[in-house]
């Protein structure tokens, strides 16, 4: 075959998987909307499970379930009536994934299940095989040939069934009400977990690391706790509220300009308009406002201008937030 017939091929299976995923849209009927709220109502877990490539589906159905907020585990069929259907609870749901609702393995999980009270959801390619025929509810995935030019190898079909997998996912997170920043506590090492660091994921919250002193403390006093706490030190009145903020460079400038400055009080040398976050900031506009402003930490505060911790600029980087 040369390079045009490769290429005519390629796209023979690119266009048949297209048009399989495609042809899905005008089947989502009733059975759809009953199996997103059969999810959505679950109190287990999803169970997923299939033979073969179907098998391979049903692992990535799963994962994909489970990163937007469903709880779910792939099972497989042999496995599963050689014990480990122990693991299916009354409360669990189980998703069959095959293309001709015909498998052995399969429907005697399947048999299993039922037993227990389980609903049963199948992506079936045969919806009027056994296994559809036995399900509470049915799918159906099937499509009018194989990408593959013998119509054999599993090809356009587990295109397909991984699709209303996707389909069943996302309209269960829009149903659920999931949202980005769910999205990002189950992906905190993904870039969008890094997108939406809060300043609440990376501050310091501890009495004991977070520096702060009244406006009454004296000039040596401030001096042991910028040594000791990383530089920073916010000064607040006595309800907590942050009035002012000594930095390392503050300390210096005021010192070379005072022949007697131990028992000065801080309220003299520090910056009365400090640069404060909140610990609900992204943690990249923190980021970027210690750029802005040439600074190394920032005082965090409540919705009352209250301390509540601090976040220092080595530790925001160190949590890759930008």
């Amino acid at each position: 075959m040369d390079r045009h017939g490769l290429t005519e091929a390629g796209r023979r299976v690119l266009r048949l998987e297209a048009e399989a995923v495609t042809r899905l849209e005008d089947r989502l009927d009733d059975a759809f909307v009953r199996a997103v709220q059969a999810l959505a109502l679950l109190k287990g877990r999803a169970i997923v499970t299939g033979v073969g490539k179907s098998g391979i589906i049903a692992r990535k159905i799963a994962a994909t379930l489970t990163s937007t907020g469903t709880p779910a585990f792939f099972l497989h069929p042999v496995e599963g009536v050689h014990g480990d259907v122990g693991n299916v609870l009354r409360d669990d749901l189980v998703i069959l994934i095959t293309k001709s609702g015909e498998s052995d393995e399969l429907y005697e999980l399947l048999r299993v299940v039922k037993r227990l009270g389980v609903t049963t959801i199948a992506l079936c390619g045969e919806p009027q095989a056994t296994i559809a025929k036995h399900s509470d509810i049915v799918l159906d995935v099937s499509v009018a040939e194989e990408a593959c030019p013998y119509d054999l190898a599993p090809t356009a079909s587990t295109t397909a069934a991984m699709a209303m997998g996707d389909a069943l996912a996302v309209a269960l997170l829009q149903l659920k009400g999931f949202t980005r920043e769910d999205f990002a506590k189950l992906h905190p090492a993904g870039a969008l977990g890094r997108r939406l660091m809060t300043v609440a994921d990376v501050m310091l919250t501890d009495p004991e690391k977070v520096p702060c002193l009244t406006r009454e403390a004296t000039v040596r006093e401030a001096m042991v706790e910028i040594a000791y706490k990383r530089g920073t030190v916010p000064i607040i009145d006595h309800e907590r509220r942050i009035i002012g903020v000594l930095t390392a460079g503050d300390l210096t400038r005021f010192v070379d300009s005072k022949e007697e400055f131990f028992h000065r009080q801080v309220w003299e040398a520090m910056n009365p308009d400090p640069k404060t976050v909140t610990a609900d900031t992204l943690a990249a506009e923190a980021v970027y406002k210690m750029e802005k402003y040439g600074i190394m930490a920032l005082p965090v505060c409540d919705g009352e201008n209250r301390l509540t911790g601090i976040v220092h600029l080595h530790d925001l980087m160190r949590a890759r937030a930008v």
